[in-house]
């Protein structure tokens, strides 16, 4: 089975900062893409930035310029630096790990999400 643990959320003012972490355990297949999605109240869940174990960063829209994503293979971890946070931020946040595996067989996990509140 696999677990993910989400930490790093809180309560910011709009301009501040925030670094979400997320701790992966467990049957983690090697190539996997790890991604951070958000929902805000009465909105669906939107995918903010992703990472593959390969290669490249992809990010919304919305995030590019302010939020970073990053991954410590070794450590199956992965972080979402948050900068020039907003009101329009707020929102919980989840992380997702997937993967096709040997198999063949699309695997999704999701951690329990943590909350980031921006003020105006």
């Amino acid at each position: 089975q696999v677990q993910l643990v989400e930490s790093g959320g809180g309560l910011v003012q709009a301009g501040g900062s925030l670094r979400l972490s997320c701790a992966a355990s467990g049957s983690i297949f090697s190539r996997n893409v790890m991604a951070w999605y958000r929902q805000a109240p009465g909105k669906q869940r939107e995918l903010v930035a992703a990472v593959p174990s390969w290669g490249s960063t992809n990010y919304a829209d919305s995030v590019k310029g302010r939020f970073t994503i990053s991954r410590d293979n070794a450590k199956n971890t992965v972080y979402l630096q948050m900068n020039s946070l907003k009101p329009e931020n707020t929102a919980v946040y989840y992380c997702n790990a997937d993967w096709v595996d040997n198999a063949e067989t699309y695997r999704a996990y999701w951690g329990q999400g943590t909350q980031v509140t921006v003020s105006s």
